[in-house]
This record gives C-alpha cells, structure tokens and sequence, in this order.
C-alpha cells in the first residue's frame, strides 16, 4: 500500500533597502527588478526566495535557513538565493521530500511587481520541480504603516506543502 505523507511549513524574512550608493540590484525571486535600491543581506538578500526555503525547511523540519546557510561563512556572501534554494530542493530530495505547492508573498509599498509575476514563477517552478500553475506568487502593502509603509524594506511570507512517499 502507498501512503502519501504531507506536510505544510511556513517561511518569513525581512530586509531593509540599501543605501542608493550600494549600487545594489533588487533581486526577487530570481529576477532583477528595477529599483533605485537592493535589499541588504549576506546574500543577494533575495527576501522572497529566503520566506521559501525557511517554509520548506520548516516542512521538512530541517532547521532554518540560518542554520542551513549561516551569515558567518563567506561561501555565501553575495551568493544569488536561487543557488541556496537548489541546496535546499536537494536537501529535501536526499530525505524523500518534495514540494507539491508554494504561495510567496512580498509585503512592501514598492515596487509594485505585478508585470514580473509570471517571470518570477517561471524562474522558480523548475528549481522546485513543480509546475508554475502550483507556484503563485503575490503582494500586498502595510497600508503605509511600519518601517514597511515608510519604505524602509520588504518583507516576505511563503507556505509550501511538501510530499513523502512510502
């Protein structure tokens, strides 16, 4: 008999925009959009990638993303998050898992990122092994409230279902 076994794992993260002389590009899932500033991080500081790999770690119960790839180890400083999101699909793949659903969610005043939305799940379907029609991708604002609303930075929820079969 197969039995299917699933789980759901949540993911959040938050940046805070770089000054406009970084030069820093804003990276979200995997794609450049253009903005007068990227986001601060370790990493490519990819803040929706970082909400889904902590909501498939979670799934998974494989620790967090800090402990996966900590912010101490110069092997990730400006390393792009889609590299950090292929480990993770492999650290799960090693242990039976795999993603079956994503929803991502940046929540932030700007940008606006409907026009890339399709790029965004085209970009990251196939690095998770999922279609794109299972991988939405969305936003929302703070109503121009919190260091969010002043435009400070952005931030990201995701939830993932993940699969084992036995």
């Amino acid at each position: 008999m197969n039995r299917v076994q699933s789980r759901s794992g949540i993911g959040f993260d938050v940046h805070r925009f770089s000054d406009l002389s970084d030069n820093r590009p804003l990276v979200l899932m995997g794609i450049t959009i253009p903005f007068g500033s990227g986001l601060l991080g370790h990493s490519d500081a990819d803040v929706m990638i970082h909400a889904l790999i902590d909501a498939m770690l979670g799934a998974a119960c494989l620790g967090d993303i800090g402990q996966l790839f900590p912010d101490s180890d110069p092997a990730y400083k400006n390393i792009a998050s889609t590299k950090l999101l292929q480990q993770t699909v492999q650290s799960l793949h090693s242990k039976g898992w795999r993603v079956v659903h994503a929803d991502v969610g940046l929540i932030g005043e700007q940008p606006k990122i409907g026009k890339y939305r399709d790029a965004m799940r085209e970009r990251i379907a196939p690095i998770l092994g999922i279609s794109k029609d299972v991988l939405n991708v969305k936003a929302t604002t703070t109503e121009k409230l919190g260091f969010i609303g002043r435009c400070e930075g952005l931030a990201a929820q995701a939830i993932v279902t993940i699969e084992l079969h036995d």
